[in-house]
């Protein structure tokens, strides 16, 4: 009897625990902070940017507690997977690689991918053409998978931590160009002092089979009411014009795409 008790008290706890933890009344996000205009970390330690923004409307749309946790990009997923967070927004593109590991919502965000290089620069972008050339990726991104793919055994990949380091050395001629997507390359170099003697170059990069259909909220694949639950608030603010509003302080142009 004794046995039988505390087994109905064991699953009876459990229950109880997994539709707590289904009402989510608090939502973690893990941010990178070094990815503008998506997020950047101020002097003090504060997390601003776009997916900030969108972390905390999407928290308050759900009407749940927001905690933002950064974490570098290197460790994104397995420290979603670890529990350190409950998603990832992170300007983080839907590829068929990810969605072996993580569920993602739909896109909040579809953005161009593209070359910037100090102005004057002449590169072919045939195989031919790369052969030697050093472009800059972040490391264990889509833009490194489209290199490694495309060009892997012609052109010199250098890979970073982050953009700021590829950036210093494309100011110091170390790398002949950068790839990214587009708006983290005007943040980050085009937009700032100095960044008038750089430019794009080259092809505009949408190819979902690298790139995959867009930024999307990454979960874990248990997680799936989350998951539902986030893709729902989306398409609320959406609908209620607070993701346009949002947008237009970092976009001048439609972020979201068709």
């Amino acid at each position: 009897m004794k046995k039988w008790i505390l087994a109905a008290a064991v699953v009876s706890a459990l229950g109880a625990t997994s539709v707590q933890a289904k009402e989510w009344k608090e939502i973690r996000f893990g941010i990178e902070g070094a990815y503008p205009p998506f997020s950047w970390t101020e002097p003090s330690g504060e997390l601003k940017g776009f997916d900030v923004d969108m972390a905390n409307a999407l928290c308050e749309e759900l009407q749940a507690k927001c905690k933002i946790v950064a974490q570098d990009w290197d460790g994104i997923i397995p420290s979603l997977l670890a529990r350190k967070y409950d998603a990832i927004i992170a300007a983080m593109s839907i590829t068929d690689e990810r969605k072996k590991k993580v569920d993602f919502t739909g896109k909040y965000a579809l953005i161009p991918n593209k070359f910037v290089a100090k102005k004057g620069t002449q590169i072919d972008f045939s195989k031919e053409g790369l052969k030697g050339v050093k472009i800059g990726v972040q490391r264990a991104t889509t833009h490194d998978k489209y290199l490694t793919d495309n060009y892997g055994d012609s052109v010199e990949i250098v890979r970073y931590g982050s953009f700021d380091d590829a950036y210093l050395d494309l100011k110091a001629g170390r790398i002949a160009t950068v790839l990214g997507d587009a708006s983290a390359l005007e943040e980050g170099l085009l937009n700032k002092d100095g960044g008038e003697g750089y430019e794009f170059i080259g092809p505009s990069l949408t190819d979902p089979k690298w790139f995959g259909e867009g930024f999307g909220i990454a979960t874990r694949k248990q997680d799936k009411d989350l998951t539902e639950k986030l893709d729902k608030a989306i398409l609320s603010l959406r609908e209620k014009g607070v993701y346009q509003q949002l947008a237009s302080k970092y976009f001048s142009y439609d972020v979201y795409g068709e």
